[in-house]
């Protein structure tokens, strides 16, 4: 596996664990906070970032580095997901066709289009360090039909985004370091429609991959085969990103299955609601086996914590741990303080990228 990716703002260490700045911002934190915690990339959404600010308002800040403040890589997210969220939970909200996405969110009076040459155009002049093709997402259960239709659009659509990519760049010559492109396998449950999009992506040529749609059964278990599966369709000189895997046993899993990129919405959303990341062993030393607890959590609301004058995790250096104690931390939850909400974010976050330093040290041991 790659031990980083050089991007416009810098080098990526491999793996990495990307938060989620879905509108420009990870909820409570500003761009200093993410670096004191050791945060490498985010992820921000096309999707919801052409409605709010919009595109104009974007472009007059300065684009996504300079309107955030934040001077390290960005990930954007090419909305997908997003689409196949709101289209196929609310057929009447939009439409999906070969052409691309109309949707008109809940209370906009403006109906949106959004086709794979305009995500390519947005995502590049918001200023990207690495684009994601627009793809058609599916749930895993869906229907065979659905998901022959949901690979062969996604192919079409992979094709239409490299063109427009290339085009684009033509005309950015003067850039030192040009952005990076990944294409999205799809495919849903089934294998062999997993390896033909695959090797129809493999065939148009990116400079890495994700995994497309829910990593989870219906059960909220990690589809483990199929992961490893599409992780082996792809030769190991690219990177694959793990689209919404955040669990820390799942990306453990899927770290050792090669997977390099990681983002979830799961440890920043458990960190506002009280849900706080614990070291079961020490980080410097723990294989992260999936047989052995080296993880726990805190639930800050539970009243053996009223009195805790320690922190929230003794192997952890963050802002939080190192300053604060637990009790403390309970009081301004029970407070309704929005410190709390920054200060157990900056913990949940410090603990995703210790996962991630944790988890290079072991596969490099592995590996020797």
């Amino acid at each position: 596996m790659r031990e980083f990716l050089t991007t416009a703002h810098g080098d990526i260490p491999l793996p990495v664990f990307l938060p989620d700045a879905t509108l420009g911002v990870v909820r409570s934190l500003d761009s200093v906070d993410l670096e004191n915690s050791q945060v490498q990339a985010v992820v921000m959404n096309v999707f919801h970032l052409m409605q709010k600010p919009g595109s104009h308002t974007l472009q007059a800040l300065g684009g996504l580095h300079k309107m955030s403040g934040w001077n390290r890589p960005i990930l954007s997210d090419s909305g997908g997901f997003q689409a196949y969220s709101l289209i196929r939970s609310n057929p009447k909200s939009g439409s999906i066709s070969d052409s691309g996405l109309r949707f008109k969110p809940e209370g906009s009076g403006r109906e949106y289009q959004l086709t794979p040459e305009k995500s390519i155009q947005l995502q590049l002049a918001y200023g990207a360090d690495i684009l994601v093709c627009l793809d058609d997402c599916t749930h895993v259960d869906s229907s065979p039909e659905e998901q022959e239709e949901s690979v062969a659009r996604t192919i079409k659509w992979a094709k239409r985004c490299k063109t427009e990519f290339d085009r684009s760049i033509k005309d950015r010559k003067s850039e030192r370091i040009r952005p990076l492109l990944f294409g999205v396998i799809q495919g849903g449950g089934s294998f062999e429609l997993r390896k033909r999009c695959a090797d129809e992506l493999l065939q148009i040529g990116f400079d890495g991959f994700g995994y497309g749609g829910w990593p989870l059964d219906n059960k909220y278990k990690l589809l483990t085969e199929m992961l490893q599966a599409c992780r082996d369709y792809i030769p190991r000189e690219y990177p694959m990103h793990a689209l919404g895997v955040g669990h820390r046993d799942s990306i453990a899993s899927c770290a050792r299955m090669g997977y390099a990129m990681f983002d979830c919405a799961l440890p920043t959303r458990d960190a506002r609601t009280g849900r706080l990341y614990m070291w079961s062993e020490d980080p410097a030393v723990t294989n992260c086996d999936p047989s052995s607890k080296w993880h726990d959590t805190l639930y800050i609301d539970d009243e053996k914590n009223i009195k805790t004058d320690g922190p929230i995790s003794p192997y952890c250096d963050c802002l939080t741990c190192t300053r604060y104690s637990v009790g403390y931390l309970r009081h301004l939850h029970k407070c309704g303080e929005t410190l709390f909400y920054r200060l157990a974010t900056l913990h949940n976050l410090r603990f995703m990228t210790m996962l991630m330093e944790t988890m290079s040290r072991v596969l490099k041991a592995e590996k020797a």
